[in-house]
Order: structure tokens, then C-alpha cells, then sequence
């Protein structure tokens, strides 16, 4: 519930008896050390995550066939690629993803972007990545 099968979180007892959580940053790692998306919660509903993209690094083109996929950009600037059209974010954009549509990012700034991912539903694998993608 909540955070995923996977991950252990704080649970309380909320008002009408649902189970609710919190959690702070610091109980989770980035997926590749100090870059990547570092989740808070998977599922049940959505998966909410906080991503740091180092000057120079990418993520592999990809789509995906149920959930839709938000960024909102905190910290620096990153390029998106949704279905070949380039889009330059900076702190406060938001891009909006809907499920087939195939993105792509790419930091060439000097500084590491800070964003937040959420998509939904959540929907373990499905994501497809596009080798060797061309815009």
C-alpha cells in the first residue's frame, strides 16, 4: 500500500481508516548512485518520484503504453523530447506526457536539473525504451 511492495514507509491510520504515509528524501537513494529518479512512492494509484539529471546525462527514449507521465522541473534546466519535437525546461515548467508519446531527456547545462516525475497509473513495466532513437 502506498509506497510499493518494496518499500518500507511510515504508515498511519488516517480519518475515514485509510492508510496514508510520510516520508522524507532522505530514506530513499537515486537509482544510480547520486543521479537517476530516487521513489517515494509505487503505486498503488501513481508513482511519484524525485529525479536529479547530472550536466550530460540522459535518459534512453521511451514510452509508455498505460501510465502518463508529468515532469515538473524544481532546479536547472533540461531538454524533453516528446515525439520529436525538443522542448527546453526550466524551474517551474511542467510537461505533460501522455501514454504512447515517445520522450526523451537530456541535460546540457552546466548544473544538475532537480525535477519531479509522476505517473499514472502506476503500472510496473510498462515502460518500452527505443534503441538507437533519431529525432
Amino acid at each position: 500500500m502506498g509506497c510499493g511492495l518494496h518499500l518500507v514507509c511510515k504508515y498511519l491510520l488516517g480519518e475515514r481508516g485509510l492508510f496514508m504515509f510520510i516520508i522524507n528524501e532522505r530514506e530513499r537513494e537515486f537509482r544510480f548512485g547520486d543521479s537517476g529518479p530516487k521513489y517515494l512512492m509505487q503505486g498503488p494509484r501513481m508513482n511519484f518520484a524525485l529525479v536529479h539529471i547530472k550536466s550530460g546525462e540522459d535518459f534512453k527514449a521511451h514510452y509508455h503504453n498505460v501510465m502518463e507521465e508529468n515532469f515538473f522541473v524544481l532546479e536547472g534546466e533540461v531538454v524533453i523530447v516528446i515525439d520529436g519535437k525538443e522542448n527546453t525546461l526550466t524551474a517551474g515548467d511542467l510537461a505533460h506526457i501522455e501514454p504512447g508519446e515517445v520522450h526523451y531527456l537530456v541535460n546540457r547545462s552546466n548544473s544538475t536539473v532537480k525535477m519531479i516525475a509522476a505517473l499514472s497509473p502506476a503500472k510496473e513495466g510498462d515502460k518500452t525504451e527505443i534503441e538507437n532513437h533519431t529525432w
